[in-house]
């Protein structure tokens, strides 16, 4: 069966693109495709390798044709000289070509470049196969790019089929899936590459004699963990144990079900992203944590520091590999944490660095705009002077909320959270006064004056009291106070920009209920 993705191909070589660089990790998958097409073109097909040299891949057994050219270099001279019509695909060529400086690698870029014009006159085509994206800016106009990285729907299917084949064949498993058993399969199975998602459907097979997703989506967490800059993240959060922020959650519990076929048909799209602003430790990470519990999703953080790379070309090979990535395991949230320390020196980046900073940032950019996948993107930072106005403007964000200091009734909220995880019953504590004179304070601030007061208790073995918390209360400085211009200017700036995460809360709200159960709990 010919895939969409093999057609697309097959397109290029007809209409004689000269160079086609496939980006693909995986050769036998990729060397099936050019195969079958060059055999309905009725043309030969070739490998090299640094290790064989040219062989001869459309016979029976691959054949030697010149094992001793074992360099890039005299494997184009074979190319020139060969009178085929022939497909010839050359293995990690991007080897060769990354280091500009070196007159070999001169020479090579300049071979390229000489013998495109021959190849659109005649019937050869050549396939550069590499797992990476890296090729001269020299190249540019001559490459095309085809990505081939991540199997399609189409082809993953195939392979569960092939899967599925094998076992019945050995009478080992009898086993049918219904449409809504193997679409869930398949979309479990996604963002891996057709011989990762082969394993992993026989290695649930042989654990669970049946295609259990637990087992596939535990492999996709390793896949993730593999990746230099993403990070995959248990939800293991609650949004019971984010104080405050009323306003906010009730806009994340509104959109909830937002990721679901019955939103599809009803004509809603998925929402594109959040961006939380605010004082540092109020608790913007944790809503980024408890999002992805809330909505049953794959929770992703993409290190924006990881991404640069001392390599040219290589940040933004990263910056594309983690976007893709994380369309490929999608419905997911990504979360960018301290956006500002990411995009740190932007405005100096064509002199700094020559530009990476800025073009990595412009692919961002670009990406949130434009892409179709569900990927929800919440985004926090501690200071607004430093994200430049273009990530704010509409369409890049669904809404811009702001975390302020907690007011009165939310400081009682967070005593009785971080009490209640601590095995203590708030309703023991005098919360009210706790919370008056916690003032100025964030959530992060509580939560250590807390964890300071049982310090005391246990050392002085006893139980944790109202008057343990108290002390280490005022015994605190707090961020707001040492820092009073900034956060007064956020303040400020916030109240026109951006929209409050909370409601006033200081009246009498049913958060008593609540902290009852998370205590009982």
């Amino acid at each position: 069966m010919t895939t969409k993705r093999a057609t697309e191909l097959e397109v290029l070589i007809r209409a004689k693109y000269p160079l086609i660089y496939v980006l693909s990790w995986e050769e036998r998958r990729v060397l099936s495709m050019l195969s079958d097409i060059a055999a309905r073109r009725k043309k030969r097909l070739f490998t090299w390798t640094v290790t064989e040299g040219i062989v001869a891949v459309d016979t029976l057994r691959p054949t030697p044709i010149d094992p001793n050219a074992t360099t890039p270099l005299r494997a184009l001279e074979y190319v020139e000289q060969s009178r085929d019509a022939a497909i010839f695909c050359l293995k990690d060529l991007h080897f060769f070509i990354q280091d500009t400086r070196l007159m070999d690698t001169i020479i090579l870029i300049r071979k390229l470049r000489d013998i495109v014009q021959p190849l659109k006159e005649s019937e050869k085509t050549v396939v550069l196969l590499s797992p990476v994206l890296h090729y001269p800016v020299e190249l540019e106009k001559d490459i095309t790019v085809f990505d081939c990285s991540l199997p399609t729907r189409e082809e993953l299917s195939g392979a569960l089929d092939r899967i599925l084949r094998s076992v019945q064949e050995r009478g080992d498993l009898r086993l049918e899936l219904d449409d809504v058993s193997r679409e869930r399969v398949l979309k479990a199975a996604q963002g891996l590459t057709a011989s990762e998602s082969e394993n992993v459907f026989a290695k649930s097979l042989v654990e669970t004699r049946r295609l259990d997703l637990g087992v596939i989506i535990a492999e996709k967490k390793q896949l993730i963990r593999k990746s230099r800059v993403l990070e995959y993240y248990d939800a293991s959060e609650d949004m019971a144990y984010v104080g405050g922020m009323a306003e906010l959650k009730v806009w994340l519990r509104t959109r909830s079900l937002a990721f679901s076929e019955r939103a599809r048909r009803f004509g809603l799209p998925e929402p594109r992203g959040l961006l939380l602003l605010g004082v540092q430790g109020g608790g913007k990470s944790l809503v980024a944590k408890s999002v992805a519990g809330l909505w049953k999703l794959p929770l992703l953080r993409l290190d924006m520091g990881k991404v640069f790379s001392e390599m040219v070309g290589s940040s933004e090979q990263n910056i594309r590999v983690a976007l893709q990535l994380a369309e490929s395991v999608s419905p997911c949230v990504l979360w960018l944490d301290e956006l500002e320390k990411g995009i740190a020196g932007l405005a100096s980046s064509n002199r700094s660095d020559a530009g990476t900073a800025a073009r990595v940032f412009g692919s961002f950019l670009v990406w949130m705009q434009e892409k179709t996948a569900p990927v929800f993107v919440i985004a926090t930072s501690n200071d607004i002077s430093s994200l430049p106005p273009e990530l704010l403007r509409k369409g890049r964000f669904d809404e811009i909320f702001f975390v302020d200091l907690p007011s009165e009734g939310e400081r009682r909220e967070i005593l009785s959270i971080h009490l209640a995880r601590r095995h203590r019953d708030p309703l023991q504590f005098d919360l009210a006064a706790l919370a008056r004179v916690s003032e100025g304070f964030s959530g992060a601030e509580i939560e250590q004056a807390i964890i300071s007061a049982l310090y005391d208790a246990f050392e002085a073995e006893r139980e944790l009291t109202s008057d343990d918390v108290l002390r280490n209360i005022r015994q605190t400085i707090p961020l707001s106070q040492t820092m009073n211009e900034r956060i007064t200017a956020l303040r400020n700036w916030a109240r026109t920009h951006a929209r409050s995460a909370s409601t006033n809360i200081d009246a009498t709200v049913p958060w008593m209920a609540s902290i009852e159960s998370t205590s009982r709990a």
